[in-house]
């Protein structure tokens, strides 16, 4: 006897002996009836009562805890936000203190700067001075030969002329003559 023999004949609802398969047999319907209800009233109470309830802690847990993330996220995330508003004003008072000390900086290179220039203008100014009045003595002294050569260029001109004069008129001559000049 194979197996597919002995299945074919309950697929139709016949057995061995003539009789159908219990299951489907409707005298056994309301015993059936009762046990589902019986089955599914306990699942329901032991659903209800023991295994949601559990499940439901455990969601409202998880609920709570991502909650908490959330707000320890927000919570950090307003912290790093004044961090980095501190850290703006920070820089921004070492930018402004950076700048303050470069004019000073600056201020006193320039300060410093102006003092050898006074300095150096001073020395070129007493130096000036020097060569003005080695100038003008020099001047003086050449003056004073242009006198003295001029007498004694007159004298000798109006000696080859045959005009005899003294020192002294000639000297009277050139002052005479520079000063009507000048």
């Amino acid at each position: 006897m194979n197996f597919l023999s002995l299945a074919a004949p309950a697929a139709n609802g016949e057995a061995a002996g003539g009789a159908s398969f219990p299951p489907f047999d409707p005298w056994h319907f309301p015993s059936q009836l009762f046990w589902l209800a019986i089955l599914f009233g306990i699942l329901y109470l032991a659903l209800s009562r023991f295994i949601l309830p559990k499940l439901g802690g455990v969601i409202e847990n998880r609920e709570d805890t991502i909650a908490d993330s959330l707000d320890e996220a927000a919570r950090l995330n307003e912290q790093s936000k004044e961090a980095k508003q501190q850290q703006d004003l920070a820089l921004a008072e070492a930018r402004g203190k950076a700048r303050d000390t470069a004019e000073k900086a600056r201020e006193k290179v320039e300060a410093e700067i102006a003092a050898e220039t006074a300095k150096v203008d001073a020395e070129l100014g007493e130096r000036l001075a020097d060569a003005e009045a080695r100038i003008q003595t020099l001047r003086n002294n050449a003056m004073s030969n242009v006198e003295q050569i001029a007498t004694s260029a007159t004298q000798a001109m109006l000696g080859r002329l045959g005009v005899t004069v003294t020192e002294a008129d000639a000297r009277q001559a050139v002052a005479r003559n520079t000063q009507q000049e000048g």
